[in-house]
């Protein structure tokens, strides 16, 4: 069923505006999934802060040329699902990594990190990254780290400079020096 030319011009303008307020965007082959599977990754997406849409192919290479993206064109053969990710990509990543295992169905074709073009296997290690908070955390710790090491040898060496003192003073020879 053809669609009128004002339709593929909303389209177009559609697709050119998600791309723009994409940080990245994933490719998927979905033939083969039920309308309830569509669905249920729609929400599995949107909670990972993400949309998923079904696009015309033609229609979402100009949007890409458009908007100054290349690289991924020829991935849009056959039918194609796309999520654009508006906010960490990993756990964007991660849903359709795992939605893909649970359906043996849906499959990774690839994506588009900023402009780095990522093949399915890049898709899959992006998706094993711990989340932002995660990473951090992590980096929090290993910066604390040798500050929390320093403080503890400082502190061991004024301890020990007391323990001098204190034994010197103890000793009775503190008391005839002063004396």
């Amino acid at each position: 069923m053809a669609i009128t030319r004002q339709r593929k011009e909303e389209l177009l303008a559609q697709y050119a505006d998600e791309l723009q307020n994409s940080s990245a965007l994933f490719l998927t082959r979905y033939q083969g999934l039920s309308v309830n599977q569509v669905n249920d990754l729609r929400k599995k997406l949107r909670e990972a802060d993400s949309s998923f849409a079904i696009v015309k192919n033609t229609l979402a290479k100009k949007a890409l040329a458009d908007v100054g993206l290349s690289g991924i064109e020829d991935l849009f053969e056959g039918p194609v699902g796309v999520s654009f990710v508006h906010g960490d990509p990993p756990p964007v990543a991660k849903v359709l990594v795992e939605f893909a295992k649970d359906t043996k169905v849906l499959e990774i074709k690839g994506g588009l990190l900023g402009e780095t073009v990522l093949s399915e296997a890049a898709v899959k290690d992006l998706a094993e990254l711990p989340s932002l908070d995660v990473l951090r955390s992590q980096l929090i710790g290993l910066i604390s780290a040798p500050a929390t090491q320093i403080a503890g040898v400082v502190a061991s060496g004024v301890r020990q400079v007391v323990n001098v003192v204190h034994a010197y003073a103890d000793s009775g020879e503190g008391e005839a020096a002063a004396a």
